[in-house]
């Protein structure tokens, strides 16, 4: 019976595989962490040694409170700092206490220190660049965010951690960013334990905003749960219902979007440990060309090419589950030739 069913498994991947590849763009267009529109000149700029693109980038950014895309934009530009950063330091030179400048630093400063194995002294050290930035920047969330790294990293108390918290929400009471370092610091990894994690996630998902990205802060809180190796302190249902909160978030924007990437890609390592196939062949349609780093980093050296293999190995599960013939070939008494299968007979997963 187990050769039989081996048999059958093999049979549907190998009628099924091919087909379940349409919406999904091939590997050879598939980008990782790709720039969207506004950051790519001002990192094509950085490269050339230019800074004034980036410069403009987060001034406008500070200028119209658009506090989500700075904090991801001074990410990326710490990022490419910590490779290249002659442009930095003229920026640096050319307006030492710029707000936009200050915080590219203090985020490059915070990124080498958890890079380095001197971290806790070197991240000690960034806690006065990230205060001025903070003092040049009064109304920006994203400073906060930068101390909540920081303040993980150095082993900031709980009241510490609390007292950053408030400063973090009062300048922006959704601000992602600042809501993932907060959970980071709760996970059981640092300061917590997975229970509260959940618990901090599920409060501030109720409390977000229709389409904010904070409604997946449960799948962030299950993705910690499962690279912990899972366990007895949350339930699969509590597990399941963070996936289902994020799918619906996903919903809310058109495939392909960049916007909400990472948190397709975060949400599709969610369904894969959970053995959700068709949801996870639906995320990985939604999201299109747009890998990210995170989460492949974190299971592979090699992100792009672990995203690459596991579109691969979800489709080849999706496949096992269908049925050898589909209704229509079963009342007609004959399979179809397999080549010739339109795409309307295909049979496809639940939920594509």
């Amino acid at each position: 019976m187990d050769l039989l069913r081996a048999l059958v498994r093999t049979a549907r991947m190998a009628r099924h595989t091919s087909g379940l590849a349409d919406g999904l763009p091939a590997d050879d267009d598939v980008l990782l962490d790709a720039p969207d529109e506004r950051l790519g000149p001002a990192l094509v700029a950085a490269g050339r040694g230019a800074y004034a693109p980036a410069a403009r980038l987060l001034a406008t950014t500070r200028e119209a409170a658009e506090w989500e895309s700075r904090d991801r934009y001074a990410l990326r530009l710490a990022a490419f700092a910590r490779a290249r950063d002659p442009w930095l330091r003229e920026w640096r030179r050319a307006a030492p206490h710029d707000p936009d400048v200050l915080l590219v630093r203090a985020e490059l400063a915070v990124s080498r220190g958890w890079h380095s194995p001197a971290r806790v002294e070197l991240l000690r050290e960034a806690g006065p660049l990230i205060m001025a930035a903070a003092e040049r920047g009064p109304r920006d969330p994203v400073p906060w965010r930068i101390a909540l790294d920081h303040a993980r990293g150095t082993g900031v108390g709980r009241a510490g951690f609390e007292r950053l918290w408030a400063e973090a929400v009062r300048r922006s009471p959704h601000h992602y960013g600042c809501h993932v370092s907060a959970l980071k610091y709760l996970s059981a990894a640092w300061y917590g334990s997975h229970p509260e994690c959940f618990d901090f996630a599920e409060r501030a998902a109720e409390d977000a905003l229709p389409g904010s990205l904070v409604q997946a802060l449960p799948v962030r809180a299950a993705f910690a749960h499962l690279v912990d190796g899972g366990g007895p302190e949350v339930r699969r249902a509590r597990l399941d219902e963070a996936a289902d909160r994020a799918i619906a978030l996903s919903a809310a924007y058109e495939p392909g979007d960049p916007w909400p990437a990472e948190v397709r890609n975060l949400l599709t390592y969610v369904l894969v440990r959970l053995e959700r196939w068709p949801d996870a062949l639906e995320q990985l349609r939604r999201i299109g060309p747009y890998a990210t780093s995170f989460p492949w980093d974190r299971v592979s050296g090699d992100p792009l090419g672990q995203f690459l293999q596991l579109r691969d190995g979800v489709r080849l599960e999706v496949a096992s589950s269908m049925p050898l013939l589909t209704r229509s070939q079963k009342r007609a008494g004959r399979p179809a030739a397999r080549s010739q299968t339109s795409r309307s007979e295909r049979a496809r997963p639940d939920g594509d």
